[in-house]
């Protein structure tokens, strides 16, 4: 399409200059004369080949808007072009008067160029997009018995084991079995740095492996993989209208009516003023062009691509425009504590029985068979201690979150529990007195039917990046406020050390929706952040949700906003983007719209001294598109 449009506009500018040429108006501006018997219907023949070689797109745009019953920019071009076109042949063909022959050639070539650039800047906008798609390699090496085969695509299957050799790109989703590497996953995550990975650990699709050789087991491929997820997530996002591009539709619909209904009138109101046809002819037709809504329609769905693919290449997901583009009106964010302002990465302090009927390494032992089925931090960490100590881990029947409260499933046909102290407080259980040494720990409890077992102390420690992050919120005038399903000792220590002053501890799913509420109610608009699952009431509550820390499960059905890294900066970043995006998009509506107020009265010739034709109104029009375009990519420089 592109292509059509740079070729049909340089052969219109071609055959434009003969007619400028040729042209008795130019001819008398510049001072020469080259008449020659036939010359008016050379010109007819060059600017009817322009105005339909040419002017082709605008005339089957019009044909096609109003087959739809849906008059717009096209329909205003396309009918200011033929009337010019029809009236100058008329004009050739014994009708008195002036032709119109280089306005026309000249208002097509304009338009083309206009229309090119407009193009030119939309793709440049979805080229984010199209390097996502780009990453995933076309083949891979996939064992098969002792040796490695290179194999399409689509040909993988979960389970299979394929080779990443230095310096090539991961070819699906997984998880490392042998080797460890640093992967570069700047183009998926916006992560500039490259993050190590080692046996273990997952890995994804697109990602680029640094120095060493990896084992790669299968999880995800085709459209179940993550850089597929990420790639429909935007394209629904970008076909999504928010509120604001609902108003610019709705508007660009009404000026183009506006538009018709006032080069209709200019023509009358000439007329019955006493000048001659063409002269009102001539402001019609400029009117018409010069109060083309273009760069309205432009305005919103170009800001739209471009913030959408752009922040999807700095690892944020947006799946509400409506909220995302409300983002700069957030004056209050949640955060939820464990993986988003502390690490995640749990480490066991203490580990405590309360019963004598099984011993410490046992009920340990299945507490960690148990957790081996749950991705939370505090698995990882119990996991990683009953490894240490070299348990056996069991296999666990019946496996299932107990949402904000910890994990159950059955072993030799009794439920097993590890879950935290808001599980005991709901089932009016006794807290173990002893959790009370353990000051600034986690704390959960092992059970085997109703019985508790014991408890794990575990560490975690606060980000670094966390506490610019809280700093940065505070210089904009967020307030922050901290909800955390931790006891009161953990939640106090992460507090001091991040200087919050309004926290909660014990804080079931339900309780932190409830102070949402309570937030909201007060006339406060609230960000939560939260990991996709524990947290959905309270997600799905706030004025802006935002699972943070969601890596490759981009899934998150209750969040606006999904941010694959666990990076707490993503928070500001996302709601300072979220706000230039906002300001982008009303600086174009102003532009657009103040742009046809000022440019309507001037198309008209009825301010003394100040009349334009048909050729310069096609140039104000086109360069109030361009600098629409223009503006809208500025905004890739606000996303850092």
């Amino acid at each position: 399409m592109i292509a059509d449009f740079r070729r049909r506009f340089w052969v219109s500018l071609g055959l434009t200059v003969p007619i400028l040429a040729l042209s008795p108006m130019v001819q008398q501006w510049l001072g020469f004369s080259i008449p020659f018997a036939g010359d008016q219907y050379v010109l007819f023949a060059l600017a009817s080949f322009i105005f339909f070689y040419g002017g082709w797109p605008f005339l089957s745009g019009t044909f096609e808007e109003l087959k739809g019953k849906s008059p717009g920019m096209m329909t205003l071009i396309g009918l200011a072009t033929t009337t010019a076109w029809a009236y100058s042949v008329a004009i050739v063909f014994g009708l008195k008067g002036q032709p119109f022959f280089w306005e026309l050639a000249t208002l097509i070539v304009i338009m083309l160029l206009g229309h090119w650039v407009e193009m030119r800047s939309v793709m440049g906008a979805s080229k984010a997009l199209e390097s996502l798609a780009a990453l995933m390699p076309n083949t891979a090496l996939r064992r098969d018995g002792d040796e490695w085969k290179e194999v399409e695509m689509d040909a993988l299957a979960p389970g299979d084991l394929v080779l990443v050799k230095p310096g090539a790109k991961v070819p699906v989703d997984g998880v490392i079995r042998e080797g460890n590497s640093s992967l570069n996953e700047a183009m998926l995550t916006g992560e500039s740095t490259p993050v190590h990975r080692q046996t273990g650990e997952k890995v994804i699709g697109g990602s680029v492996n640094g120095s060493g050789a990896l084992q790669v087991e299968v999880a995800h491929t085709g459209e179940d993989a993550y850089l597929q997820k990420v790639i429909r997530l935007v394209e629904e996002a970008q076909k999504g209208k928010s509120s604001t591009q609902k108003f610019a539709d709705v508007a660009a619909k009404w000026l183009t009516f506006i538009a018709l209904g006032s080069g209709l009138l200019t023509l009358v109101i000439w007329l019955l003023l006493g000048k001659d046809f063409v002269f009102a002819l001539e402001r019609m037709v400029t009117v018409m062009v010069i109060s083309c809504p273009h760069a309205l329609g432009l305005a919103i769905p170009l800001v739209v691509s471009i913030s959408t693919a752009l922040a999807a290449k700095n690892g944020i997901l947006i799946r509400n425009r409506n909220a995302f583009e409300n983002a700069g009106k957030i004056n209050v964010v949640m955060f939820d504590k464990t993986g988003t302002l502390t690490t995640g990465v749990f480490g066991v302090r203490a580990v405590h029985s309360l019963s004598k009927e099984t011993d410490e390494d046992e009920w340990l032992s299945l507490a960690a068979s148990l957790e081996q089925n749950s991705e939370h931090p505090i698995a990882d960490g119990i996991v990683t201690e009953a490894s240490k100590r070299g348990l056996d881990l069991r296999e666990i029947d019946e496996f299932q979150s107990i949402t904000g409260q910890g994990v159950e499933g059955k072993w030799k046909g009794e439920w097993l529990r590890v879950v935290s102290p808001v599980y005991l407080k709901e089932h009016d259980m006794a807290i173990p007195q002893a959790t009370e040494e353990l000051e600034g720990s986690t704390v959960v409890f092992v059970m085997r039917g109703e019985n508790l077992l014991g408890f794990i102390a575990l560490a975690d420690e606060i980000r670094p990046e966390a506490i610019d992050t809280i700093v940065t919120l505070k210089q904009d005038g967020v307030h922050m406020v901290m909800a955390t399903g931790d006891n009161e000792e953990v939640a106090k220590a992460v507090a001091r050390e991040l200087e919050l002053v309004d926290v909660r501890a014990n804080q079931s799913p339900a309780d932190k929706q409830a102070w949402i509420k309570e937030l909201q109610a007060d006339g406060k608009r609230v960000a939560m952040t939260g990991d996709g699952v524990n947290d959905a009431p309270a997600l799905a509550q706030a004025d802006l949700g935002i699972a943070i820390g969601s890596g490759t499960d981009v899934a998150a059905e209750t969040a606006d906003i999904v941010l694959v890294n666990s990076d707490p900066e993503d928070v500001y970043r996302l709601l300072r983007f979220g706000a230039a995006t906002r300001r982008k998009m009303n600086q174009n509506l102003i532009w657009a719209c103040a742009y046809n107020v000022v440019a309507i009265p001037l198309a008209t010739g009825f301010i003394p001294g100040l009349t334009i034709s048909p050729a310069i109104g096609g140039i104000f029009m086109s360069l109030s598109t361009i600098l629409v375009a223009a503006n809208a990519q500025l905004l890739r420089n606000r996303m850092g």
